[in-house]
């Protein structure tokens, strides 16, 4: 279904369970959309309210010619924010990987009081996440946009990850079982998406600007010390992406932490759907969310 924003924006979003249940928000990642969480919705919509929507440039979410968007991950966070205001949504918890967890936590530090507790699943904020994938990316925050260097490097970057191979990697990789990840519907679809007109530069500014994120890594340890917000960090322990330390960093900041590791990768919450449900449930049940 679509949510319209005030600005035009219309998201496409996947709801289920009682919206007189508390929330889950849902956060996808890169390449992905909500479709990633079709198997773990169900899991959760028993006893919450789940949303799951699709950020800008992914999924089925639409944004009008005439607006001019800047695909950041600061709009990113003010367009999430702004489907929640418009269902209404004041209190969640929230459920951020990849992408999801820059958007998630600049969404909670300009609504701290709204984040009832954070699951994150191969969600970074810690500089010992970022594994060697990130080392050409890295090299593009460098860059000056426009130049040489940077058109040569967009160009790279593109050859080397906005391919399908690159796409079905980012499930397959450190699964010890692949097969887990029965559905190749979703790299196929991720894919197909990706390869609308004009979306291979929309990934590559949203790469550039990945760096943002990486700079505001303080402020978001900041707001872990500061809220106590109770965090479970899931983690697949083989990604090559956001590799584990990232989440053994959480204990520096996290007064009320869950830390598991599991035998998985990137896309866990596809391999090991079952366990992750069942963590995410029992981590709310223990402190009454």
């Amino acid at each position: 279904m679509y949510a319209t924003l005030p600005n035009g924006i219309r998201v496409f979003y996947r709801e289920a369970g009682s919206p007189g249940n508390p929330t889950i928000l849902l956060l996808h990642g890169y390449p992905s959309s909500s479709y990633q969480y079709q198997k773990l919705i169900p899991i959760l919509s028993a006893k919450y309210h789940v949303v799951a929507p699709d950020l800008p440039g992914f999924g089925f979410t639409e944004i009008p010619s005439t607006l001019d968007f800047k695909y950041t991950f600061a709009n990113f966070a003010i367009t999430i924010g702004s489907f929640l205001d418009v269902l209404k949504i004041e209190k969640f918890a929230v459920y951020v990987f990849d992408y999801g967890a820059p958007t998630g936590f600049r969404l909670a530090l300009e609504r701290p009081q709204a984040i009832t507790a954070i699951i994150s699943q191969n969600g970074n904020v810690y500089d010992e996440g970022l594994a060697p994938f990130w080392n050409p990316l890295k090299q593009l925050w460098a860059s000056a946009a426009g130049s040489d260097e940077d058109r040569q490097l967009r160009e790279t970057i593109s050859r080397a990850i906005l391919t399908f191979e690159a796409t079905k990697w980012q499930y397959l990789n450190g699964e010890p079982e692949a097969e887990r990840i029965d559905d190749p519907a979703s790299y196929y679809l991720d894919y197909a998406l990706l390869s609308r007109p004009g979306n291979k530069e929309i990934q590559l500014d949203i790469f550039r600007d990945y760096g943002t994120n990486v700079a505001l890594y303080p402020e978001f340890q900041q707001y872990l010390c500061n809220s106590g917000v109770p965090v479970l960090a899931v983690w697949g322990r083989h990604d090559e992406i956001f590799q584990a330390p990232g989440a053994e960093a959480f204990r520096r900041d996290v007064k009320d932490l869950k830390l598991v590791l599991l035998d998985g990768g990137h896309f866990l919450v596809q391999s090991h759907t079952a366990e992750v449900g069942k963590l995410i449930l029992e981590f709310f049940a223990d402190r009454g969310i």
